[in-house]
């Protein structure tokens, strides 16, 4: 008997650790301006820098006309939305600020920092550069906030839809 519920033990903890496995899944809709139906995306007549996600996030890096820089970012569990100015570094990266929040994003990873302190590294799963050849599957700003609330998240922010 003592066998059996020892045996019951190690199936419930097995069961357990499959159930918390992550799980692998497609990279979101995206097009030359960004994540389809996403804040993740450059509207017209912006154009992506850089565009990307994580197992958590999605952002884009938009250029403006005038060549300044946009910082799109969108936390997937809750659709939580952040678009603030950005600023190029000179190693390829993209910084931008938002209340005591630093986010700085590149090819290989969205780090985000608060008081000289790393709160998350998250690597990049699905990278865009769009008008150049890379694309691979594996950013001082002054911050504002659009003067307008925004809407609800779109489709594409609650999480990525397998295939």
């Amino acid at each position: 008997m003592r066998e059996i519920g020892l045996v019951v033990l190690i199936a419930e903890a097995a069961a357990g650790l499959l159930l918390a496995a992550p799980t692998v899944q497609a990279a979101p809709t995206s097009d030359d301006r960004g994540y389809v139906d996403s804040t993740a995306r450059c509207a017209a007549p912006n154009k992506p820098v850089l565009f990307g996600s994580t197992a958590n996030s999605r952002v884009a890096v938009c250029e403006t006309p005038r060549g300044g820089l946009e910082y799109r970012g969108v936390r997937i569990r809750d659709g939580a939305r952040l678009i603030v100015t950005a600023t190029r570094a000179g190693d390829g990266t993209f910084v931008a600020k938002h209340d005591g929040v630093t986010y700085t994003v590149d090819q290989d990873a969205l780090l985000i920092e608060a008081g000289g302190r790393v709160l998350r590294t998250e690597k990049m799963l699905d990278v865009h550069r769009p008008g150049s050849t890379e694309s691979a599957t594996a950013a001082p700003t002054t911050s504002a906030s659009p003067t307008t609330p925004l809407p609800p998240p779109l489709p594409a922010e609650s999480g990525y839809r397998p295939r």
